[in-house]
């Protein structure tokens, strides 16, 4: 477990394009799950909990770690699995998600795997709207779930959507131009709050699964067209999705002169370890940290004004 926890202090340092190094665990059974060493801040034994009046009962307690007061949340319970009886022997995958910390209970933590974005695939479509499910991988003949941990977010602690009278008022859109954008993210749930925050500005909102699915589908246009950006002038995309991730989506983008006007702002839930160099590097032209609705309307409002 040592050198666990020494390979997740060291990861959580780096960000790099067109890899995924996930950390794999276990829940209440033989069943092996992911999530991104970069959104993990520490993996410890479960400290002794403090229950709390009127928690969410996915909510195991509360966690006090190094100064710090954290919501420990039993990971099987909110994915619709057999609660945690007892966090005796248990582990806390400590994370950083949308500008909050929070634990996950997990049964056992097991070692950290290198992989390329290509080899993240989607989940089967057969999983259905209730998945819990953002993305599937292989590793050694085994059957590997990455979870959406925004949508167990959600359903604990909903976020806000709308805007504050402070930036509705800022906002500078000529509200007779049919602005068209698009939002790609592999999260259901993230889609439809970027989509929920964006509606007062009017706008046409295209929306793709992942990097792939946004390529291609910009690609198709740009069969018939020279410059995409008339259609499409911005993009608001994740960075960590399966297939094909942010950076490359953005370098690609860059790439192709029919689609290397567009502007590219990308929002990602990786705020702790965001690397401005990397953002600057594959020409992306803002970033965003998950989820705060005016900011993100603001950054739209700013680069469809110019």
């Amino acid at each position: 477990m040592s050198s666990v926890l020494e390979s997740v202090n060291k990861r959580t340092q780096l960000v790099g394009a067109n890899r995924l190094e996930l950390l794999l665990f276990k829940l209440n059974g033989s069943q092996r799950f992911g999530i991104n060493v970069f959104k993990v801040k520490e993996v410890l034994q479960c400290p002794p909990l403090t229950i709390l009046p009127k928690l969410n009962p996915y909510v195991k307690g509360v966690a006090h770690i190094r100064g710090s007061t954290i919501s420990v949340i039993d990971l099987s319970a909110a994915t619709g699995g057999t609660p945690v009886e007892s966090v005796d022997g248990c582990f806390i995958i400590i994370s950083e998600y949308n500008r909050s910390i929070q634990g996950f209970v997990v049964s056992s933590v097991e070692r950290i795997i290198n992989m390329n974005w290509e080899a993240i695939m989607p989940p089967p479509e057969g999983a259905g709207a209730n998945s819990y499910l953002t993305a599937v991988t292989e590793i050694e003949g085994e059957l590997v779930e990455i979870l959406d941990v925004e949508k167990i977010l959600h359903q604990i602690s909903p976020v806000k959507t709308e805007l504050s009278q402070e930036v509705t008022d800022s906002l500078t859109l000529d509200k007779d131009t049919n602005y068209h954008i698009m939002v790609i993210d592999d999260s259901a749930v993230a889609r439809k709050q970027i989509i929920r925050a964006l509606q007062s500005l009017g706008l046409e909102i295209d929306t793709a699964v992942d990097g792939k699915d946004a390529l291609d589908k910009l690609t198709a246009m740009a069969v018939d067209m020279d410059n995409v950006s008339t259609e499409i002038p911005l993009i608001i995309s994740d960075i960590e999705m399966p297939e094909m991730d942010g950076y490359t989506l953005t370098s690609e983008i860059r790439a192709n002169p029919k689609l290397k006007d567009i502007k590219i702002v990308l929002h990602t839930s990786l705020s702790g370890v965001f690397n401005q160099a990397m953002v600057e590097k594959v020409g992306a032209n803002d970033f965003i940290a998950k989820f705060n609705p005016d900011e993100l309307a603001a950054a739209v409002n700013k680069h469809l004004s110019l």
